[in-house]
């Protein structure tokens, strides 16, 4: 399974070397030639705390937690490393970290090669990042290495019967910190001693994002909102006609998951006239914008507190439902499609009532419809949501007590 592994990672290095890419494959690409020279001026004389993601959501996962160890010893130096552009281009101008960085092919020659460079004095790995000849490398130089927010389901090669090579890769971790019940009882029924629950940082970070947005309040002015964040295309094709027939005093503000000439072009085509782009708008014409579509990156979270009703796309198709918690800390009722069974916050808070799930643009409309006339069902939803988040914070609290 290793041989296998090292000869899979070297072929797509290869690919991706010699074929024509363009876009995030060429910023993936790219941003890895410079990784050298990015960690050169690293001090020899700190302490490094390294931090992976694999994109921008774990990030915003891990980050309560680098905040804390940044808080309790500041003299350290503080590493962030991203496998995706996505996360890697929205943090690298505004981190939290001291350096912010790609993480290196994993081929047993760069990883030796980075982390003698580093000698981390503790790594922290956020979710699902499990880079075989990383954490052997970190296993063998004893660097302490822990995951935090790890999330694991019965379908995963863990718990298969031919998955004993990547068995073995959870047994270096130093400490598993989990999310939930059933992760625990999966490593535990595996031979995984070294996990506690310690629930989900995210309902930290939520609680920390305030931020002032002037042009949103212009933009909404006496009218009520509703935040689409994170949207896909199956995501707009069930709601467009909606939004069309959507009454003067509201208004929508739509945030699409992709940013990008064409996706952004696309969508402007399918939203009523009148509907302008945060970055290029009119200010004096905001107050009688139908709809505002949010093209740029970092800004959504703050957008649900000025939000009476939020939707989350992802779960009309099958690229993931986004997050759910930044809208529900707003105290707001939320929708979502119905592919959700992977996300433990998205099951508990459907059957909570403060979350609902449709499948088609009537569900859609029925159910926009009374939360748009229903001032009392908007308020009883979206206290299920708060109070939810505020039941399931603490969890950064339980990792530090335990990373010391």
């Amino acid at each position: 399974m290793q041989i296998l592994y090292i000869l899979a990672v070297r072929l797509i290095r290869c690919i991706l070397y010699i074929a024509p890419i363009s876009g995030k494959t060429k910023q993936f690409v790219d941003g890895r030639k410079r990784i050298w020279d990015d960690i050169k001026n690293i001090p020899s004389n700190k302490e490094v705390i390294w931090m992976h993601c694999a994109s921008l959501g774990e990030y915003e996962q891990g980050l309560p937690v680098l905040k804390a160890l940044k808080a309790k010893n500041p003299q350290a130096f503080y590493l962030v490393s991203f496998f995706s552009p996505s996360g890697y281009l929205v943090k690298k101008t505004h981190q939290v970290a001291d350096l912010t960085i790609y993480l290196p092919w994993d081929t047993r020659t760069d990883i030796r090669r980075f982390v003698k460079k580093l000698q981390p004095t503790k790594v922290l790995f956020v979710k699902y990042e499990f880079w075989p000849n990383l954490l052997i490398e970190l296993q063998k130089q004893k660097i302490p290495t822990h995951l935090i927010a790890g999330l694991f389901q019965p379908h995963q090669v863990f718990f298969k019967p031919w998955g004993g090579w990547f068995r073995k890769l959870l047994k270096g971790f130093s400490h598993i910190f989990v999310q939930d019940k059933i992760s625990h009882e999966l490593l535990t029924a595996i031979g995984i001693k070294q996990v506690s629950v310690s629930g989900d940082t995210r309902f930290d970070r939520v609680q920390q994002q305030k931020r002032d947005l002037p042009i949103l309040k212009v933009f909404i002015g006496d009218r009520k909102c509703i935040v689409a964040g994170s949207t896909w295309s199956q995501d707009i094709t069930e709601l467009k006609n909606i939004i069309a027939q959507t009454p003067k005093d509201w208004c929508w503000l739509i945030a699409p998951h992709e940013i990008n000439k064409q996706r952004i072009k696309s969508l402007m085509d399918e939203l009523p006239p009148k509907s302008q782009q945060y970055t290029k708008c009119d200010t004096k014409f905001l107050p009688q914008t139908p709809v505002l579509v949010l093209d740029n990156v970092g800004l959504l979270s703050a957008c649900y507190p000025y939000a009476q009703i939020a939707y989350i796309g992802g779960g009309m198709g099958t690229k993931g439902l986004h997050n759910i918690l930044e809208p529900a800390a707003a105290g707001i009722p939320i929708l979502i499609g119905k592919n959700y069974d992977r996300f433990p916050e998205a099951v508990a808070l459907v059957q909570q009532e403060g979350v609902v799930s449709i499948s088609s643009q009537h569900e859609a409309r029925k159910n926009l419809q009374l939360l748009m006339h229903n001032k009392r069902i908007r308020k009883e939803k979206g206290g299920i949501n708060q109070r939810f988040i505020q039941a399931n914070m603490g969890a950064t609290k339980r990792v530090l007590a335990k990373l010391g």
